[in-house]
């Protein structure tokens, strides 16, 4: 088996119809302890109970920055700048209706309490421990990484 067969095997994804691309942000936020805070998605949401990185979806014609600083604020109440936003790895995945680009973020400054404020569960975690959370398909991938550059 040559080094591409895995690679091209994989490429039978690119024969599915096509679908639309939802482009989303989240960051990996880190205490000064160095946890990473992740929130359970509520109930009623799609993949509800499963764990996730903070963030949101981008609107039309918002940065992908400016989006994350507007979900932190409604989200958990906290402010954040651009400058304190770090580029750290992005997910690619394809779900049944639709492909999500996710870019992920680390923050390690920001004003204010995090809180709660669509009621979901917030668990600050070590970044070895964030693979005894469930999360959603996208997600999971970023552990990984996030374990590996801030872990």
């Amino acid at each position: 088996m040559g080094e591409l067969d895995g690679c091209m095997a994989a490429s039978a994804a690119a024969d599915l119809p096509p679908v639309p691309t939802v482009l989303v942000v989240a960051v990996a936020l880190v205490d000064v302890d160095g946890r990473v805070l992740i929130a359970q998605r509520p109930e009623g949401k799609s993949m509800a109970g499963l764990w996730e990185f903070p963030g949101g979806k981008v609107d039309p014609g918002e940065t992908p920055e400016a989006a994350l600083i507007r979900e932190l604020r409604e989200e958990l109440g906290i402010d954040t700048a651009e400058s304190c936003l770090a580029p750290l790895t992005f997910a690619s995945h394809r779900y049944d209706s639709f492909h999500l680009l996710m870019p992920l973020y680390a923050c390690r400054r920001w004003i204010g309490t995090v809180t709660a404020r669509e009621h979901q569960k917030l668990a600050w975690v070590r970044p070895a421990r964030l693979g005894d959370y469930p999360m959603p398909p996208a997600d999971a991938p970023l552990i990984a990484m996030v374990h590996d550059i801030l872990g």
